[in-house]
């Protein structure tokens, strides 16, 4: 969900063509749809994107309204997108563009022409219209609760006058369980989604926030005891392609663990420590820090302690008893996550870390624990 250029260059022809145009009503021949774009294999493009097209011919209308933009520009970027405050944006472009885009990329595209009334339709073109020349065209961005399919379902909800548009289908899920099968193939990104996201990522997965999810709703919603998808095209018909990485998988994962724990080497230990141990800061200091929900009460850092630090000093000053005492209270710790890890979906991508921790903190502490 990336900010497109040729959006931008249209966003300002459309301007112009607006403002030199008197009547900017709707035909009776006008369609409102959802567009469903499917995945990529790039990290922003792993989910999907869902957008709006409003199709008039008499009127020579095609524009698709995406509320998925966001601008690299920005300054302290990196640092906005943590914190949870940066701010998203809607843009229009004319559907032609569109479409090659996705071409380029190819990406699945799918169609939902809506039920809606031509007084719904002109609200909807009106405003849609409105919040491109207003404050409101930008919001800010939150993974779960703001995107750009939470945006659309919103403005959906809000022109048909009730929550007509919600969840159909499995509500047992977590959301943690929903996003785990979107990293497959992709092994790395599903270890770091896996253990950057706390508590609230367990929570059922009640409400729509993937494209996918709001696509298999509106197939199966009703307005008026009347299908509210009039219907359904596919405009782009492409077969995923699966990704192949000689680094990015298990086994490299598997092997560099191995490694660690085989080796008794005292540099390699806390070479490792430190990576864990940082990690771990990095969630204590952002669950603090960020806006961003979903990255609060982290229990991963029972696992990614970031007392393993602390502990890295005493080994390097040989102080006993205290590498003795933080071992323990770190395998305590790694004790309490397999409690709390018992019925998670990542438990698995996690467990030769674990066992690699225990391995090297249960070596520490028996040689450290007799010593006076």
């Amino acid at each position: 969900m990336r900010a497109n250029h040729s959006f931008l260059l249209t966003f300002f022809f459309l301007i112009c063509f607006w403002s030199g145009n008197a009547q900017n009503s709707l035909s009776k021949q006008a369609k409102v749809s959802v567009i469903t774009c499917g995945l990529g294999n790039e990290m922003y493009s792993l989910f999907g994107h869902t957008a709006i097209r409003i199709n008039d011919p008499e009127r020579n209308i095609d524009v698709v309204y995406n509320y998925g933009a966001f601008d690299f520009d920005t300054p302290n970027f990196v640092l906005k997108f943590s914190k949870g405050d940066l701010q998203y944006f809607v843009t229009a472009g004319n559907f032609f563009d569109f479409k090659q885009q996705y071409v380029y990329e190819k990406r699945s595209v799918v169609e939902q022409v809506l039920n809606l009334s031509p007084e719904q339709k002109e609200k909807l073109f009106s405003e849609l219209n409105a919040t491109l020349f207003s404050d409101k065209r930008f919001y800010t961005y939150k993974f779960i609760d703001r995107n750009c399919t939470t945006m659309v379902v919103e403005k959906l909800n809000e022109i048909l006058g009730k929550d007509v548009v919600t969840k159909v289908g499995n509500r047992e899920e977590t959301y943690r369980e929903i996003l785990f099968p979107y990293f497959n193939n992709h092994f790395y990104e599903q270890l770091g989604t896996s253990i950057i996201f706390g508590k609230k990522v367990d929570e059922k997965g009640t409400k729509i926030f993937l494209p996918i999810e709001l696509e298999q709703s509106l197939d199966a919603t009703k307005f008026n005891n009347i299908p509210i998808c009039l219907e359904k095209n596919t405009i782009i018909q492409v077969e995923p392609e699966q990704p192949f990485s000689w680094w990015n998988n298990i086994f490299t994962y598997l092997i560099i663990l191995i490694l660690i724990a085989v080796t008794d080497n005292k540099y390699m230990a806390i070479f490792y420590f430190l990576i864990i141990g940082a990690v771990g800061l990095i969630f204590s200091v952002a669950g603090l820090y960020s806006f961003h929900r979903e990255l609060e009460f982290n229990y991963n850092i029972l696992l990614f302690n970031p007392l393993l630090l602390l502990l890295i000093g005493f080994i390097i000053v040989k102080k006993t008893k205290w590498i003795f005492r933080i071992s323990l209270v770190a395998i305590g710790c790694i004790a309490a996550y397999i409690i709390v890890m018992f019925n998670k979906i990542h438990l698995l991508i996690v467990l030769p870390l674990l066992f690699v921790n225990l391995i090297l903190l249960i070596r520490l502490a028996k040689r450290n624990g007799f010593v006076r």
